[in-house]
């Protein structure tokens, strides 16, 4: 059998991490079924986590660093590769969305990428000074349809700021189109968008754009940044993300309110 070659550790902190992995396992003259029982992980898993597939845990780093003598390192490259920002993170990000049965979004700014119409897109990738505009839409048009062409489509929760609805992105027609397509996804029984009214003032959603997403054995969350994000698979802080996202939903109206509210806003972009 070939063999694989190790990941770049270039490409990002969890690469350097798999990269480590793998080196100090061969250093030590370990099989992969071998370092499967220092971390209490099957051989496929071991395999796995140093081609980048899957993510070590923190007992599994510190039984890297008892065994290879390591104080700490591999604990403290898993603890940075968690909070450091990582280019790979958002492609990460939308394979889990083709996965997750519940996505829950909170946007205050723009209408979140799934409910964007071309024209809106458009729009927001220009002014992004976005080098490939048409194959950054084509990336967007792909996002969309691993969620909502799947025969198995995740349920969708949403939590608005008003802010977004209103703001002419693109011009009036355009904006009027988005709100209108807003307005026909929102039929889809899969599908809850509800608004949190200006007139609310501050709360907790303000600090930034997150979205969760529910895989079959775990929760991931994704927080988004201008020029890049930060995709979360701590248990613990994927779970006050979740308490966030409840909170704001207190702040936030009924989905029959929510509605009346989209209508009226798209009645005032004028064509």
């Amino acid at each position: 059998m070939p063999t694989r070659d190790p990941l770049d550790p270039k490409i990002s902190l969890w690469h350097f991490l798999a990269y480590a992995m793998r080196f100090e396992r061969e250093k030590h003259g370990l099989s992969l079924a071998q370092c499967g029982q220092i971390v209490h992980a099957a051989r496929s898993t071991v395999c796995n986590m140093e081609a980048g597939r899957l993510k070590i845990h923190e007992d599994q780093a510190k039984a890297l660093d008892k065994k290879y003598g390591t104080p700490r390192l591999f604990e403290l490259l898993l603890w940075f590769a968690r909070t450091a920002h990582d280019p790979d993170w958002f492609r990460q990000c939308t394979e889990f969305e083709a996965q997750a049965t519940l996505i829950r979004i909170y946007q205050g700014q723009v209408i979140p990428v799934p409910f964007q119409t071309e024209p809106y897109a458009r729009a927001l990738l220009s002014m992004s000074r976005e080098a490939n505009v048409d194959r950054a839409l084509g990336v967007r048009t792909a996002r969309q349809q691993a969620i909502f062409g799947r025969k198995d489509r995740p349920l969708l929760v949403v939590l608005l700021d008003e802010d977004a609805l209103d703001r002419p992105v693109g011009g009036p027609a355009v904006m009027r189109a988005q709100l209108q397509h807003l307005l026909e996804v929102m039929d889809d029984p899969s599908v809850i968008v509800r608004v949190i009214p200006r007139a609310t003032g501050e709360h907790i959603g303000l600090a930034g754009p997150f979205q969760i997403m529910n895989l079959e054995s775990r929760e991931v969350a994704y927080i988004g940044a201008f020029h890049g994000g930060r995709l979360v698979q701590d248990p613990v802080e994927v779970r006050e993300m979740a308490v966030d996202f409840e909170l704001i939903g207190a702040k936030a109206s009924s989905e029959d309110v929510s509605r009346a509210l989209i209508e009226k806003l798209m009645k005032g972009f004028s064509a």
